[in-house]
């Protein structure tokens, strides 16, 4: 049992998580500002979503 508890607190850490939450949020902000492909603006939005959404779950894990 606390092996698993272990695992868990090694695969939920709180800065490899925020680091790939803000990674995402930054490809949308590319994808919002970029002139070339339509496809990219139009799921944006989502992105940035998904990336701040996930930040704000990451900021409550363990250190």
């Amino acid at each position: 049992m606390q092996e698993e508890k272990s695992l868990m607190r090694k695969i939920f850490r709180r800065v490899y998580w925020e680091n790939l939450s803000t990674i995402l949020i930054l490809i949308g902000v590319f994808m919002l500002l970029q002139p070339f492909a339509m496809w990219m603006f139009t799921y944006s939005f989502i992105v940035i979503l998904v990336g701040t959404i996930g930040f704000i779950i990451t900021s409550h894990f363990p250190d």
